[in-house]
């Protein structure tokens, strides 16, 4: 994914519309928000829709960052 990629989440429930745009640097920043809203008893936004919308985010994560792993010093026959 480039640096410049927006991703767009978007939910209709009934006349309500959320639409949620961030980039790679404000995936935290969007899960915090996806809380707020579910948090928000004004709105028709649940903990479940903020659930799903979370796995979304994260699965829009880069490969290269989902799978990233420690490498670890091989060892030698000295």
């Amino acid at each position: 994914m480039n640096d410049d990629d927006i991703n767009v989440l978007a939910l209709v429930k009934g006349k309500d519309r959320y639409i949620f745009l961030f980039d790679d640097a404000h995936r935290a920043e969007t899960l915090r928000t996806l809380g707020r809203f579910a948090s928000n008893a004004e709105l028709s936004f649940s903990w479940y829709d903020a659930a799903v919308l979370s796995q979304k985010v994260r699965q829009t994560e880069p490969a290269a960052k989902q799978f990233q792993r420690t490498s670890l010093p091989q060892q030698t026959d000295e």
